[in-house]
């Protein structure tokens, strides 16, 4: 007899934010899928940090309207996606946990729902960030293993949520190292317009769709400025050569080099420098020389930024290394957004040679 699969998603941040959109979309597709699945619990619930909508809970009109009204207005959720406030209450039972907030409330949440897990659950994670500490970069996959002891995998790829939920044809990646395990998460989020491809590289795919948010920013500044496509072609070249040699500095031949031509890699770097969130700020930052957080709660509405915040990460760490001159681009770009250099330093000593770049480069590069 197959045990049957209890499916929670944790898509909120653990604060007034409430629900982002990846968060809702990833809702909608696995919501659809369970219930054309024998194998698993008819019922997914998520966790919504509890706000107010024109004096009405969240959770009260995603569950009674079905759709969430302040992330991802005017796409319906399947009646079987249950909205909950106690994130503890939205793990129990759970054999499959699906996380995507802005990477600096993860921890919050995991102290939150720890001891609450069942010790045969798995989890894969949608947030695309990486942590700075003592120890050095932590990726969300390796925190959440750490704080939950139990198998984590990562989703990533060319996938803007509003268009993911117009069902406009994309594709992403899932990294699993459990082959078993792949089939299980590829039928909860495989869908005729949501192509997945599974890879067992489960770092890889996290460090590009971290990174990636990096290299946006610069292409909004290239934006911001007026600089047209070739410019901005080159910047996000050097990017994203920027963002392979910096993987493989820290996890060397544990990351595999095809990797960055999935979803999670080049495709994502692409759209993500012509119509994501972060290109959009970045822009807003050059033309009205307002900071990032006052622009992100301007426009964004509650939503986190991570482009800027991951940029000042990957600096304290190149920089704790030593090597930021291997890292022009990154560097210039956390200049820009924490120095208040002028957005024309962007190009400042980009002739950098990548052409030496191998599968594992040295520490020191």
């Amino acid at each position: 007899m197959v045990q049957r699969v209890h499916v929670r998603g944790v898509p909120a941040a653990a604060t007034n934010a409430g629900l982002d959109p990846m968060g809702t979309t990833a809702a909608r597709i696995v919501g659809t899928n369970v219930a054309k699945l024998a194998d698993f619990d008819d019922t997914v619930k998520i966790w919504v940090h509890e706000e107010l909508v024109d004096g009405r809970k969240l959770t009260d009109i995603i569950n009674t309207e079905h759709v969430n009204v302040r992330y991802l207005p005017g796409h319906k959720l399947p009646d079987n996606v249950v909205a909950v406030p106690d994130a503890i209450e939205a793990v129990r039972d759970a054999t499959h946990i699906i996380v995507v907030l802005p990477h600096q409330y993860i921890q919050h949440l995991l102290d939150t729902v720890h001891g609450s897990i069942l010790p045969n659950a798995s989890a894969i994670s949608l947030i695309k960030g990486i942590g700075i500490s003592d120890q050095g970069m932590t990726t969300m996959t390796q925190l959440i293993h750490r704080t939950l002891a139990i198998p984590v995998s990562s989703l990533s790829g060319a996938n803007i949520a509003n268009e993911i939920a117009e069902e406009k044809y994309c594709e992403t990646t899932i990294g699993c190292q459990d082959p078993d395990e792949a089939i299980v998460w590829r039928s909860l989020f495989n869908t005729p317009y949501f192509q997945v491809n599974c890879v067992a590289d489960v770092i890889g795919v996290e460090f590009c769709g971290a990174l990636k948010n990096v290299v946006a920013v610069g292409a909004g500044f290239i934006d911001g400025l007026h600089l047209g496509n070739n410019t901005k072609a080159a910047i996000i070249r050097i990017g994203f050569l920027e963002m392979r040699r910096l993987a493989m500095h820290i996890a060397g031949g544990g990351i595999q080099e095809s990797t960055f031509m999935e979803s999670c890699g080049l495709a994502d770097v692409i759209t993500t420098c012509y119509g994501g969130r972060n290109r959009r700020l970045a822009q807003e930052f050059v033309q009205t020389g307002k900071s990032m957080p006052q622009l992100e709660k301007e426009l964004l509405d509650g939503q986190k930024l991570q482009g800027y915040l991951t940029a000042g990460e990957v600096h304290s760490y190149i920089d704790s290394c030593g090597v930021t001159d291997h890292f022009p681009l990154f560097t210039n770009i956390y200049q820009i957004c924490y120095e208040n250099k002028p957005p024309h330093t962007i190009f400042a000593g980009l002739n950098v040679d990548f052409s030496r770049d191998t599968k594992t480069p040295s520490p020191a590069l």
